[in-house]
């Protein structure tokens, strides 16, 4: 049986398409990709994002097992300080992409992907050789994306924290509708100006939230769903974990070598990660546009040179709303992953024309 977000009823009287993701039943859609996606992009988008994990991490030993599993420097984090980074398989493969919240001294907070929180969990419980508390909330963590540039204007209406001051993957606690206890963070998957809300549905009346947010927002907000966040993410090019970034790709083909850190010390996957860097990567995940904007390119689909050999495969793709091209990220062998390269993407056994480019997509001013 799919599980439901505290939100499914205000989303099926707000007339959401509800699908099957990561075992929850979430809306793609309200009143259209398109215009949710404009939406969010020009004025704001409200996204239940619940479905994903949050562990709860305390405790004197609580670094270390952070340190151990994930490829970042945790230690360079202070209270108040988000950081994105990866778990690794002792092969490099990638286990999850996830966020690092510090919310005090020896006390974190990791957000993973829906789809992979029993694994996660227990993957961190594997190497849990420290004297730390490690503890699942997922089922009873509520999270709302506020999405946008008039997201602040609309949030600020709601709380009394200053949100123009959270800065970029940087969080503060305070209450929101008159709820307290409510993580006010700014780390964004949407390319825009936005806030994440987490809050304890048995202590935070988590329907008030999404009333008092929709209510502030007034016409300058749509609820949106998952269809639009794909889009909207996918124009920035960043990845979503079973589609671009998986068990069979490391962090450094994925274009995730900025946050692999070796330097720090021993972790999981460390070895093989420094001798993939020593040897150079045979492939490479990279953006590219699709000439013509009516063929999408889907993941599965082949990437080919001008001979038509196969150089690599689609992991995403998706027509661009704000663009009006057609854009996709795949795996490239390394001699043709670089930019302005001309390639050919097998779309139902036609051969479609496209550049090879490095996202962003949306060359974003703010």
């Amino acid at each position: 049986m799919l599980k439901r977000t505290p939100f499914y009823d205000k989303q099926t009287k707000a007339g959401a398409k509800m699908i099957d993701f990561g075992g929850f039943e979430m809306p793609v859609q309200f009143s259209g990709i398109k215009q949710e996606h404009t939406a969010v992009r020009e004025k704001a988008g409200l996204f239940d994002v619940s479905h994903m994990g949050e562990f709860f991490l305390k405790g004197e030993g609580a670094l270390d097992l952070i340190q151990k599993v994930t490829i970042n420097d945790a230690s360079k984090l202070v209270t108040g300080k988000a950081q994105y980074t990866a778990m690794c398989y002792e092969d490099g493969g990638i286990v999850d992409d996830l966020l690092v919240y510090m919310l005090g001294k020896n006390e974190y907070m990791l957000v993973v992907n829906a789809s992979n929180i029993e694994k996660d969990f227990d993957w961190i419980s594997k190497h849990h050789q420290h004297d730390a508390e490690l503890v699942n909330r997922s089922d009873k963590t509520a999270l709302l994306a506020l999405q946008g540039p008039a997201s602040a204007a609309i949030l600020q209406k709601l709380t009394e924290v200053d949100v123009e001051g959270i800065g970029f993957y940087t969080f503060t606690t305070g209450s929101v509708a008159g709820e307290a206890g409510v993580i006010i963070s700014a780390t964004g998957y949407t390319g825009e100006k936005g806030f994440e809300l987490y809050f304890d549905t048995e202590q935070t009346d988590a329907e008030r939230i999404w009333d008092a947010l929709t209510d502030a927002g007034g016409e300058e907000l749509l609820p949106a769903g998952l269809g639009a966040r794909d889009t909207l993410r996918l124009e920035m090019g960043y990845a979503l974990y079973g589609n671009d970034i998986t068990k069979d790709t490391t962090p450094l083909e994925a274009g995730m070598g900025w946050l692999t850190k070796p330097e720090k010390g021993d972790f999981i996957g460390r070895e093989r990660l420094i001798e993939q860097k020593e040897k150079g990567v045979d492939r490479k995940l990279m953006g590219f546009e699709v000439s013509e904007p009516r063929n999408i390119p889907r993941s599965g689909y082949t990437i080919e040179n001008s001979e038509g050999e196969q150089i690599g495969f689609v992991t995403s793709g998706t027509h661009s709303v704000s663009l009006n091209k057609a854009i996709g990220m795949g795996y490239i062998s390394i001699d043709k992953a670089v930019e302005n390269e001309e390639i050919f993407i097998n779309i139902r056994n036609k051969s479609a024309k496209a550049t090879v480019k490095k996202p962003p997509f949306l060359k974003k001013k703010n």
